[in-house]
C-alpha cells in the first residue's frame, strides 16, 4: 500500500525503512542485554538492507502489477539467501521462521525449508492486499476468494498429510543433556574453571546410567582455552577423562575453547600472530571424547558477525567492534560441517554450535555427512530472560522438520530440550535452572528432499532477480541513447 501511495522513490524508501526499523526493533531488541552500541548498529543496518528488495519492487511495479509482485517475491527471497551466506550473515528474521512456534502448520518444510515459508508469507500478503483493494472497489471476485482460501488452507492440509508418525524407541540406549546454568559473563574466569568442570561432572553422574551412550554439554562448557594438541594433557580436564574411563561406552560431546598453532605460516585468513612470530587460530569448538579414542574437534563455522568474526571489508572498524564485545582478530572456523561417531555407538552426532542452528541448509550438510542426531550446544544466557533464547529454541524445531531428525539441545542457562522429527518438544528444562534431561532417542537415517537439494527456491529467486536487474539496466541504457 505504501508503494502505491508514495509519489517519489526517496519518500517510499524512507517510509519502508522506518516500517522495517520498527519491525526489527520490536523483534530483536533483546540483543541490547549483551551489547548496546552493537544492537543499535545491527538493527539500523539490517533495516536498511531489508529496504532494498522493496526499492526494487517500487521501480519494477511500473512495468505492471504481475511483474511488480513477482519482482517483490524474487528480490526478497534473494535478499534472504544473501543474508544467509555473506560475511554479515543475519538470517534471524527470515520470514519463514515465523512458523517456528507452530510446527504443525509447516511440516512441508522437509521439502522446502524455511524458504518455502517465506514464499507462503509473501503470497498470502499479496492476495490479501488484492482482496482488500477489490473490497474497496466493491468488486470482490470469486478468483480472489478462491485464491485466499487455497493459500491459507492448502499448505495446512499438506502439512497434516506429510507429518510423520514418529517411531517409539525400542531399545534402552539413552542420551543425557546437561544444563549447568552457569553465568556466561563469569564463566571464563580461570579461578572458577575447576568448579565449573566439577559441576558438569556431578550433574552428569546423577543422570548417566549403564545404558547412556551419548552425553551432551553446552557451548564452551570446557572454557579453559588450550592448544587442541594438548587438551588431553590439560590439568583442568583430567577429571573429565577420568569420568570417561568410568563409562567406556559413553561418548561426550561438549563445547570447548581451543587454539591451533600453524608455526611461521599464516595458514588461514583468521590466523593471529603471537609474540614469538608464530601464527595461531582461536576456536569456539566442539570436542568428542570417548575412552580409548583420539579426541575429535569441530570448529564453529557460522560465526556471529561483529562478536565472533569481523568481515574483511570492515577491518578498519576493528577498534569499534572490540569496544562492544567483539573481537578484532576473529575466531577461526572449519571449512564445512562434520560429524562425531564412535564404534558401537548408534548415535552419529551433528555438533551444531549455537548460531549455526539458524541455518537450515548448513544443518543439512551434517546429515549429508551421516549425522542421525542433531546435537545443539548453545549459550543463550548473554541476553538474559528475554525473547531471544525462546526464539532460538523454536528455530531448532524447524531444523528437526527440515531434516526429520531428533534434536538434543544443551543450553547453558536453558532452554534445553529434546525435539522429535515433527518439531514437537518431547522434554525440556526451563530457563535459569540447573538440571539434566535423559531420553531414549530413536535413530532415523536417510535424507529429506530439502537436505538433498538445500536452498533451491532461494537460488531460483536469485536467478530471477538477476534477470530483472538486467532488464532494468537494459531499459536505462536504451532510455539514455540519443
Amino acid at each position: 500500500m505504501v508503494a502505491d501511495l508514495a509519489k517519489t522513490a526517496p519518500r517510499f524508501f524512507g517510509l519502508a525503512y522506518w516500517g522495517l526499523l520498527v519491525w526489527n526493533t520490536g523483534t530483536t531488541w533483546w540483543m541490547w542485554n549483551s551489547t548496546d552500541i552493537g544492537t543499535i548498529a545491527a538493527i539500523m543496518f539490517n533495516s536498511m538492507l531489508m529496504t532494498f528488495p522493496w526499492w526494487g519492487y517500487f521501480h519494477l511495479k511500473k512495468k505492471g502489477k504481475s511483474v511488480g509482485y513477482i519482482s517483490l517475491i524474487a528480490f526478497w527471497m534473494c535478499f534472504e539467501y544473501i543474508h544467509h551466506n555473506w560475511q554479515l550473515s543475519w538470517p534471524w528474521l527470515t520470514l519463514g521462521n515465523v512458523f517456528a512456534a507452530y510446527p504443525d502448520s509447516v511440516q512441508w518444510y522437509e521439502y522446502t525449508g524455511v524458504q518455502g515459508g517465506t514464499l507462503w508469507v509473501i503470497l498470502i500478503n499479496i492476495v490479501l492486499y488484492e482482496g482488500w483493494l477489490s473490497y474497496q472497489q466493491q468488486a470482490v471476485s470469486k478468483k480472489i476468494i478462491i485464491s485466499v482460501l487455497l493459500l491459507l488452507f492448502l499448505p495446512l492440509l499438506i502439512s497434516y498429510l506429510v507429518k510423520p508418525t514418529v517411531p517409539k524407541e525400542t531399545g534402552t540406549e539413552n542420551v543425557v543433556v546437561v544444563q549447568p546454568n552457569i553465568d556466561p559473563y563469569g564463566k571464563f574466569n580461570a579461578g572458577t574453571a575447576a568448579e565449573q568442570i566439577q559441576l558438569l561432572l556431578n550433574l552428569s553422574k546423577q543422570a548417566v546410567d549403564s545404558q547412556t551412550t551419548l552425553l551432551i554439554w553446552p557451548e564452551t562448557a570446557m572454557s579453559i582455552a588450550d592448544w587442541q594438541s594438548n587438551i588431553s594433557n590439560n590439568l583442568y580436564y583430567q577429571p573429565v577423562f577420568e569420568f570417561s574411563r568410568q563409562y567406556p561406552l559413553l561418548s561426550l560431546v561438549s563445547g570447548i575453547e581451543t587454539f591451533k598453532n600453524y608455526g611461521t605460516e599464516k595458514a588461514t585468513p583468521t590466523a593471529r600472530q603471537a609474540g614469538d612470530g608464530t601464527y595461531y587460530d582461536a576456536f569456539n569448538a566442539a570436542v568428542h571424547i570417548r575412552n580409548g579414542d583420539v579426541l575429535s574437534f569441530y570448529n564453529k563455522s557460522k560465526l556471529v558477525p561483529g562478536v565472533e568474526s569481523l568481515p574483511t571489508f570492515l577491518n578498519f572498524m576493528a577498534p569499534l567492534f572490540e569496544q562492544f564485545g567483539g573481537t578484532t582478530g576473529g575466531y577461526g572456523r572449519s571449512a564445512s560441517a562434520a560429524t562425531f561417531a564412535a564404534t558401537g555407538n548408534k548415535y552419529i552426532a551433528a555438533p551444531i554450535i549455537c548460531y549455526e542452528s539458524v541455518y537450515g541448509e548448513y544443518v543439512g550438510e551434517y546429515v549429508q555427512k551421516g549425522a542421525n542426531l542433531l546435537t545443539i550446544m548453545t549459550n543463550d544466557g548473554w541476553w538474559g530472560n528475554t525473547p531471544g533464547h525462546k526464539q532460538h529454541l523454536q528455530y531448532a524445531r524447524l531444523r528437526a522438520i527440515e531434516t526429520r531428525k531428533w534434536v538434543a539441545r544443551s543450553a547453558n542457562t536453558g532452554i534445553s530440550a529434546i525435539i522429535d522429527p515433527g518439531g514437537s518438544i518431547r522434554a525440556s528444562q526451563p530457563w535459569n535452572k540447573m538440571s539434566t534431561l535423559k531420553y531414549a532417542i530413536p535413530v532415523i537415517s536417510g535424507e529429506t528432499f530439502y537436505v538433498k537439494w538445500g536452498d533451491y527456491l532461494y537460488k531460483l529467486a536469485s536467478l530471477i532477480s538477476i534477470l530483472f536487474m538486467l532488464w532494468k539496466i537494459k531499459d536505462r541504457i536504451t532510455k539514455n541513447k540519443p
